[in-house]
């Protein structure tokens, strides 16, 4: 039986990241989803979920603000080109990746933020590892002129419509739904 729950967390994001104390950025972001499997079945249902979710331009087809996603590659780098359905543009660099996670940097956006570094991942959840959990943290500066408030309004709302909308997707409804 699976029961969803679902969370907004803003701690420890930054050492999710790898990132340094010296280096790291000063805002933190991140949402979460978790769901519990029937026994025996976590490894399978966290591979479905990640061949559906996961993949560096699947998001074009789970969230809500992305119109199209285009993939590109100069030399070993690999990019991706988000256009947003309000006409904006996005480009990241994909900085490591692994079977259920990849990391990733915003080069270029119209988004109130600079120095944004993120990761989407998948793991197992739960002390018996019989659940999904998705995910998806972010370090970031405020964009010259702009407010901290406003850059991690922009950064929360972004998460959540996206792991909102994978929820809705994916069933369920939330236990613990927590926007504070």
């Amino acid at each position: 039986m699976k029961k969803p729950i679902v969370a907004l967390a803003a701690s420890a994001a930054a050492l999710a990241l790898g990132a340094s104390a010296a280096s790291a950025a000063s805002l933190v972001a991140a949402k979460k989803y978790e769901y519990d499997v029937e026994k025996g079945t976590a490894e399978a249902e966290r591979k479905t979920f990640w061949e559906k979710y996961g993949g560096w331009c699947a998001i074009q087809d789970w969230h809500p603000a992305v119109e199209k996603c285009e993939e590109s590659k100069e030399g070993d780098d690999t990019f991706r080109t988000l256009t947003l359905k309000d006409g904006g543009i996005i480009k990241e660099q994909l900085i490591a990746s692994s079977a259920t996670m990849y990391r990733y940097a915003i080069l270029e956006s119209p988004l109130p933020v600079q120095n944004y570094s993120a990761q989407f991942q998948v793991l197992p959840e739960g002390d018996d590892l019989d659940g999904v959990k998705l995910t998806w943290s972010a370090t970031f500066d405020p964009a010259e002129g702009k407010d901290a408030k406003e850059a991690r309004d922009v950064i929360n709302g972004i998460f959540e419509a996206g792991v909102d909308a994978i929820k809705a997707e994916h069933g369920g409804t939330s236990d613990d739904d927590d926007d504070d």
